[in-house]
C-alpha cells in the first residue's frame, strides 16, 4: 500500500508562483515514476508533468516553460514548481506514483485557484 500526502495549493493572483509537494509513505514497492495531473470542474483529467526515477521529465503543452517537477527519492517526494499563474491553471491538482511493481497510487488532491 502506498499513501500519498498532498501540501501546498491555496490561491494566487495570476502571475503569480506556487509550489506544490507530496510525500509517498507506507510504501511496498519502489517508486518509478511520479507525477501531478489537474482536473477542473467539468473538464478531463489532465497529465501536467511527471519525472521519472532517472530525472526524465514530461510536460504538458500548457505548462511548458511555466512548471517544473522535481523530486527527492530519498524522501520519496515530488514537487510541482509553479509560476506564471494563469487562470486557466485552476483546478485539483493530484499527485501521481507508480512503481517498479506498476502500482499506481494518487494523492488526495490539492485545490489550486489562480483569480484576482
Amino acid at each position: 500500500q502506498v499513501q500519498l500526502v498532498e501540501s501546498g495549493g491555496g490561491l494566487v493572483q495570476p502571475g503569480g508562483s506556487l509550489r506544490l509537494s507530496c510525500a509517498a509513505s507506507r510504501n511496498i514497492f519502489s517508486i518509478d515514476v511520479m507525477g501531478w495531473y489537474r482536473q477542473a470542474p467539468g473538464k478531463e483529467r489532465e497529465r501536467v508533468a511527471i519525472i521519472t526515477s532517472g530525472g526524465g521529465t514530461v510536460y504538458a503543452d500548457s505548462v511548458k516553460g511555466r512548471f517544473t517537477v522535481s523530486r527527492d527519492s530519498a524522501k520519496r517526494a515530488v514537487y510541482l514548481q509553479m509560476t506564471s499563474l494563469k487562470s486557466e491553471d485552476t483546478a485539483v491538482y493530484y499527485c501521481y506514483v507508480r512503481t517498479y511493481n506498476d502500482l499506481a497510487c494518487w494523492g488526495q488532491g490539492a485545490q489550486v485557484t489562480v483569480s484576482s
